[in-house]
């Protein structure tokens, strides 16, 4: 049986939250709103997530006075049409939210069991450094599934570009926002930003172990 259970996608995330709350979707009367988290690495630098959050889970806290908060969810794929063309978006969706004094815990965390579903690209950057980069399905309940990009560096890299499609794996690793310059047809440069999963772990799993 192919796996569709709740923890094949677990996402554990604390930092800052934006209380700007914009209007997602509505489901049998339960509204979802759309927010970002920031989130500190250690480089100094910050991931900045996009995060779906219902209503009924915003009655429990008030982010305008607690924006240091715990997040535990999954991390979601939809096809959103621009200009005409499908782009995947991604977006953390919360399961649980409470707000957090700062700590020295870690503060973004993912697991993810899934299958590849795209031939993995393996290259090299400028410096040398080998990353292969894996689009990975992860299976939710009532037949639909979630697409996450995932990267993966050093000797993992050569362990994952021998992955085949429909090869069953289990990874662990943080989301990351990544900001990146995309030439237009005038010429011109528009800074976009991606979001995808920086793999520390990567396993393979037997092709019998589907349960």
């Amino acid at each position: 049986m192919i796996a569709m259970r709740d923890d094949t996608n677990v996402v554990n995330l604390r930092g800052e939250i934006d209380d700007n709350l914009e209007l997602s979707h509505e489901i049998f009367g339960e509204k979802f709103f759309n927010t970002r988290i920031k989130i500190n690495r250690l480089s100094n630098s910050y991931d900045i997530l996009p995060m779906t959050i219902s209503e009924r889970l915003l009655q429990e806290i008030d982010i305008q006075e607690n924006k240091n908060v715990s997040v535990t969810g999954q991390l979601r794929s939809y096809n959103k049409n621009v200009d005409n063309k499908n782009k995947l978006v991604l977006t953390v969706f919360v399961r649980e939210i409470k707000s957090v004094e700062e700590d020295n815990k870690d503060p973004n965390n993912i697991f993810l069991d899934g299958y590849i579903c795209k031939d993995p690209i393996y290259r090299k950057t400028p410096l040398g450094r080998e990353i292969t980069d894996l689009l990975v399905a992860i299976n939710r309940p009532y037949n639909k599934s979630d697409y996450i990009p995932s990267i993966v560096w050093g000797r993992n890299a050569k362990f994952a570009k021998s992955l085949k499609i429909g090869d069953r794996i289990q990874m662990w690793g943080r989301v990351q926002s990544r900001e990146y310059e995309k030439k237009l047809e005038n010429g011109e440069a528009m800074k976009k930003v991606a979001y995808e999963v920086s793999i520390s772990k990567i396993k393979k799993l037997p092709e019998n172990n589907n349960e």
